[in-house]
């Protein structure tokens, strides 16, 4: 992913402009289109879902842009060991302390690649990040109250998960991981850490919300259009549900800040299937796999995503039964 600070602001602008004004358009209820009863529910579950997951949206960015802004080139790599067995678990428990969603892992990642990090231990922090640091953990908390146990069945089926396809890939392909050259990021060579935060942050932002905003309109469209019967079907078919969620997960692309609010808002399947969205979500839908391909190469991404899939929804199907 590249960051570029020297970008017209037109475009940024517009962007961030058009997200706004969609929420507030919806959130005032604009009278030609939420006079009938599907749409004022329509309107009611997408805003709601905006609302709760905006706050942390941002303030995940912003700890983001931090990160690319202030964190030391080749720190992390240095501090790793060179043993696949040791590295992976303690890259993928780097990401709990090092807040930020997938789209900034993916370039964090790369920077560690560049720095010398084994790439089973760089895959595992891209992979564990985004779905166990603070923020997220917390969305998660706030988007199912008193219900400590889904936070904790998160935090182990993706820790498990990013640990596991780790350690597969470092048996599966020896071949060194490299990052891309067109994919250098710029904004590590701007002198000024300030505008590398704005850049890094902004960039997020942007990328982030406009998913998140496809996201709720996607679960709000679910709730509101397809047939109850047909989700309560889908939602009670045991292994299909796990199995729907996950795809569903792909599909949607919704930053892991704010997943949790629309895993919530399905409150027709298990909690076992919604740990699926959740855990599947951050570590593998189209926005990554674009990102991945970008960084590492499409061959690279052609075989991680689906190893990553497999292995995410299983791990959160047996979590789910053992904890949920």
């Amino acid at each position: 992913m590249t960051v570029d600070i020297n970008r017209p602001p037109v475009r940024t602008a517009v962007g961030l402009g058009a997200i706004c004004a969609l929420t507030a358009a919806l959130a005032l209820g604009s009278p030609g289109f939420v006079h009938r009863p599907l749409m004022q529910l329509w309107t009611t579950t997408f805003v709601a879902i905006c609302i709760q997951a905006m706050p942390f949206l941002v303030l995940g960015v912003t700890v983001g842009g931090l990160i690319a802004a202030m964190l030391p080139d080749g720190l992390l790599a240095r501090l790793l060991p060179r043993s696949p067995l040791f590295s992976v678990p303690a890259a993928a428990l780097a990401g709990a302390v090092l807040p930020g969603c997938e789209c900034s892992s993916v370039p964090i990642a790369g920077r560690l690649v560049d720095g010398g990090a084994p790439a089973p231990a760089a895959l595992a922090f891209l992979l564990a990040a985004p779905a166990i640091n603070p923020v997220v953990l917390v969305a998660t908390s706030v988007a199912f109250p008193g219900q400590p146990k889904v936070v904790l069945a998160r935090f182990v089926a993706s820790l498990a998960a990013a640990v596991v396809v780790a350690w597969i890939w470092s048996r599966v392909d020896g071949q060194p991981l490299r990052t891309r050259a067109h994919d250098h990021d710029h904004a590590a060579e701007m002198p000024l850490r300030l505008a590398r935060f704005f850049a890094a942050a902004q960039h997020d932002l942007l990328h982030a919300g406009g998913f998140l905003v496809v996201g709720a309109a996607l679960a709000a469209t679910l709730q509101t259009v397809v047939p109850r019967t047909i989700l309560d079907r889908v939602a009670g078919s045991g292994a299909g549900a796990v199995v729907a969620m996950a795809v569903l997960a792909v599909a949607v692309a919704v930053c892991s800040e704010a997943d949790a609010f629309v895993a919530a808002s399905l409150g027709q399947f298990s909690l076992t299937a919604r740990l699926a969205f959740m855990v599947v979500g951050p570590m593998v839908d189209v926005k990554l796999v674009a990102m991945q391909a970008g960084t590492f190469g499409r061959r690279f991404a052609l075989r991680f995503a689906p190893l990553t899939l497999v292995v995410a929804a299983g791990s959160a199907a047996l979590v789910g039964r053992w904890l949920l």
